[in-house]
């Protein structure tokens, strides 16, 4: 195994102990990965609703079941829905005050998570930000 190789099985490895380590603290808070990647999705275009496609194409799992999430958030009352009044076959997405609150808690405890778990300066950050970007040039 070569080191480029090696660094793309470290990229997944890491990946997946991250998102195991979020999915465990957003338990807390009653989310799961793919709903707080929505509701912060939300939170970029708030006070302005996001209609589905628009949310599903910067969802970071692509293969994520959108509506399946909504109605999750939704029966959680973090979410409405409305008709676009421009086109009555689009459902908007916004979010809510409870939305709101919910994300704000949950993120703030990420952050201390990463701050934990990350053991790095914000230089260093830098660099592996612009390492992983240049990795994802070629991404479809």
């Amino acid at each position: 195994m070569n080191n480029k190789q090696k660094a793309g099985l470290n990229i997944l490895y890491t990946a997946w102990w991250l998102k195991t380590i979020m999915s465990k603290e957003l338990k807390e808070y009653g989310l799961t990965h793919e709903q707080y990647n929505v509701l912060r999705i939300l939170k970029g275009k708030n006070p302005e609703p996001l209609c589905v496609k628009d949310i599903a194409s910067r969802l970071i799992e692509k293969s994520s079941n959108v509506p399946r999430i909504i109605d999750r958030l939704e029966n959680k009352k973090l979410v409405t829905r409305t008709v676009s009044p421009a086109d009555k076959r689009e459902t908007l997405i916004g979010l809510t005050k409870s939305g709101i609150g919910v994300l704000e808690a949950s993120t703030a405890k990420i952050n201390t998570i990463f701050d934990a778990v990350l053991p790095m300066e914000n230089n260093e950050a830098g660099v592996l930000n612009d390492l992983l970007e240049k990795f994802r040039l070629n991404e479809v």
